[in-house]
């Protein structure tokens, strides 16, 4: 099963009511962020608000020491050997009875879920798992700790994360209670799974915030990969998710592409995810003639009333101007249209609002250039289409070429509901010879889901230079993550002999602070 609600929520900001709790002095680390600046020359940026409505600052520090300031410590000093292994020294420890007051006023707020981001805590955790014992011991309903979720250095991607967790996660459990309840006897022995941001299973106990946003698109790729990939053809696939709203462009080459880090509605979240851009290009984005332009999108018409094709009062969509060029054909659409939802697809109302449209246009560009010809209904809805696939072809380009892989060498495998409408166009204009059009084309991310494998995945911070001796920690490490993971799995009613295991190190050149997932090469027998 997957589920859009965690996506709308974020995007809606209809989330749960949550607090902040960070070392003190830090109450603005989230608001100031990584200072990231994606419309540099834009003179009226708009920030996306904060997910937290309160912050509580708490009485503690942990800091790091390096090799020449351990040498110096006295020996009095409080060093620990943290989970990375890398030496802290505790300045000052968690003061809980000062903690505890500002705690129970989030609660007479009516805020109960927190999230906890503390300074070093990837290494040192102690101190957030004690405010999440002291949160839970007074009432909260959820706590998010930033050590759990994403033990990784650089404090604001983990404090995001946990915002985004404790910000959905009540939300999720909520809707997943009211799903279970419409059953007579609960789910009983009935195994319900729901679909990661990751391409993999999880069980209700399991799925939380952070980890559901692309819960929706991720059906698709696992869905496209599994059925054509070697079967249909040999060549790597772009996944090509047109739907009504909005288009997802993925690729697979015989492995799932993931991120670590991914960018949602304003919201860094820190968690493995499918490499999945999406765009605002769908059938139901609006066509609009602006200052000289046809612009497609990103606003939608939506389900209701939808298209002018509808019969509801709609504006012109993509889909109309498939109508128009003969792409969308009404015969083979059941007559649900209309407020009595009785009627075929109205391509009469389609074509006298192009005609508006057409007048606009063409007295445009008469005041533009005199002798400039008139545009004919259909050339204008080409346009349009054409400019829906350009905007759809730029994250096929940043999913291939920026990443060193040419374009034209991938097949296009293409699905969802508008799909099949525009896919020989992109292809075409990406220099691709290979279009699949799956036969599950408007289901397959809920068929994909059928097809996905229950995931678990554990990670652990390790600061080292790369080398004899490191290697061989590294893979202790390893060792111990794999146990734990099978264990999970097994409690679930696997067997070992189907359980299958990727290693990835987190690895970066000195001198950087950009890291890179690498792979780890299974040995060959």
């Amino acid at each position: 099963m997957g589920t859009t609600v965690a996506t709308n929520a974020l995007l809606e900001r209809k989330g749960e009511r949550i607090a902040l709790c960070v070392t003190r002095g830090f109450r603005d680390l989230l608001q100031i962020g990584n200072q990231a600046r994606p419309s540099i020359f834009d003179l009226t940026v708009s920030k996306p608000s904060n997910l937290y409505e309160e912050v509580i600052e708490v009485d503690e520090r942990v800091e790091l020491v390096c090799d020449k300031e351990e040498e110096n410590q006295d020996s009095s000093a409080s060093l620990v050997k943290g989970v990375s292994g890398e030496i802290v020294k505790v300045v000052k420890p968690l003061n809980e009875d000062a903690l505890k007051p500002l705690l129970k006023g989030l609660l007479e707020k009516g805020i109960s879920s927190l999230a906890v981001v503390l300074m070093h805590s990837y290494t040192y955790p102690h101190h957030e798992i004690a405010v999440e014992k002291l949160a839970a011991s007074l009432g909260f309903r959820h706590v998010s700790l930033s050590s759990a979720l994403t033990p990784m250095v650089i404090a604001v991607p983990r404090g995001l994360t946990a915002s985004v967790d404790a910000y959905l996660t009540p939300v999720i459990k909520e809707y997943l209670s009211g799903f279970i309840s419409k059953f007579d006897e609960g789910l009983g022995k009935v195994n319900v799974l729901f679909m990661q941001s990751d391409g993999g299973l999880a069980s209700e106990s399991r799925f939380s915030g952070h980890k559901a946003v692309l819960s929706g698109p991720a059906g698709g790729v696992v869905g496209y990969s599994q059925t054509l990939f070697n079967l249909e053809t040999q060549k790597p696939l772009i996944g090509f998710d047109m739907g009504g709203t909005s288009t997802d462009v993925s690729r697979y080459a015989g492995s799932y592409e993931q991120v670590l880090e991914t960018q949602i509605a304003g919201a860094i979240i820190q968690a493995p995810q499918l490499d999945i851009n999406t765009v605002a290009a769908g059938g139901g984005s609006k066509l609009k003639f602006q200052f000289g332009a046809f612009r497609v999108g990103p606003e939608s018409v939506g389900a209701h009333p939808g298209p002018v094709c509808y019969r509801k009062g709609g504006e012109l969509a993509v889909t109309d101007a498939n109508l128009i060029l003969g792409f969308v054909i009404p015969d083979y659409f059941p007559s649900i249209f209309c407020p009595k939802e009785d009627q075929p697809l109205d391509i009469k109302a389609t074509r006298e609002e192009f005609e508006k449209l057409a007048r606009e246009i063409n007295s445009y560009r008469k005041s533009q250039e005199p002798s400039a010809e008139d545009m004919t209904v259909e050339e204008i809805a080409l346009g349009f289409v054409n400019v829906a696939n350009e905007t759809m072809c730029r994250p096929i380009r940043q999913l291939t070429e920026m990443k060193g892989h040419e374009t034209r060498n991938h097949a296009l495998g293409c699905f969802g509901g508008a799909g099949p409408q525009h896919a020989c166009a992109i292809a075409r204009s990406l220099g691709m010879k290979e279009v699949l059009i799956h036969r599950f084309c408007g289901i397959l991310s809920a068929y994909g889901m059928g097809l996905a494998d229950v995931v678990e995945e554990a990670q652990e911070p390790y600061s080292a230079v790369y080398g004899p001796e490191s290697v061989l920690e590294a893979s202790r490490r390893e060792a111990m993550l794999l146990k734990q993971v099978t264990q999970k799995l097994q409690e679930q009613g696997f067997r070992e002999e189907n359980i299958t295991a990727e290693t990835y190190l987190n690895l970066r050149y000195e001198g950087t602070d950009t890291a890179i997932m690498v792979k780890r090469r299974i040995a060959e027998d």
